[in-house]
């Protein structure tokens, strides 16, 4: 069955979430209060809607309540920002997930009610940090403060070991979930998998023991 998602704001990131979830088939209202944005999303959304969404009567009228999942990307205009927020929790949206501009926006919108609040241009810079800083890891997913999901590429020090030679749980309080191979992803491997050289590690952890590991698997 297919979902149906409300994107409010068309800047850089509401309009490519709004790309994103049309290409994967879903029923998309845009909407904005840019005529010009609008029209360049009328082609792509299921339905692109010039509106002030601080308006709870434009909200209602728009049958928002009805929508599986909003997402509030509005820019720079951290009050608009809020209050279609406010508005949305109080017709009864179901799931809210909003973008924030600082931790204070953040701190705002949790305690209005947005049920998921994210900083793409914040966690964007992580991720390529973190990709610039270390050869071996090719993406960084932040899961909290202090936990992550990483992929690391798999050199000579450790092609030819298994998983119980390495011992890497019990070395640096990490777990490989799964390992990329080619095309081939094997999850949740076993203990005696041997890792080939160029293998990709797919590990969870704290950031410190992954940062000790990288550090072993880039030093030796």
């Amino acid at each position: 069955m297919k979902k149906e998602f409300v994107v409010i704001g068309l800047g850089r990131f509401g309009g490519s979430i709004c790309r994103a979830l049309s290409e994967q088939g879903m029923e998309v209202m845009a909407i904005d209060v840019d005529e010009d944005r609008v029209n360049e999303f009328a082609a792509i959304a299921s339905h692109a809607v010039v509106a002030d969404t601080t308006d709870e009567s434009v909200l209602k009228s728009l049958g928002i309540r009805n929508f599986d999942h909003v997402i509030v990307a509005i820019g720079d205009d951290i009050q608009s920002s809020i209050l279609t927020t406010l508005m949305l929790k109080e017709i009864g949206v179901n799931r809210i997930t909003a973008k924030a501009q600082n931790d204070y926006h953040e701190k705002v919108l949790r305690k209005i009610g947005a049920d998921q609040v994210v900083h793409p241009e914040r966690d964007m810079g992580k991720r390529i940090a973190h990709n610039i800083v270390s050869n071996n890891v090719l993406d960084y997913l932040e899961l909290s403060d202090e936990h992550s999901i990483v992929e690391i590429v798999a050199n000579e020090l450790l092609s030819g070991h298994t998983l119980i030679d390495l011992d890497i749980r019990a070395k640096y309080g990490i777990n490989i979930v799964a390992i990329k191979r080619g095309k081939d992803i094997l999850v949740s491997p076993q203990a005696d998998e041997s890792i080939r050289q160029g293998d990709i590690l797919i590990v969870i952890g704290a950031d410190s023991d992954i940062s000790r590991f990288e550090k072993k698997v880039m030093n030796g």
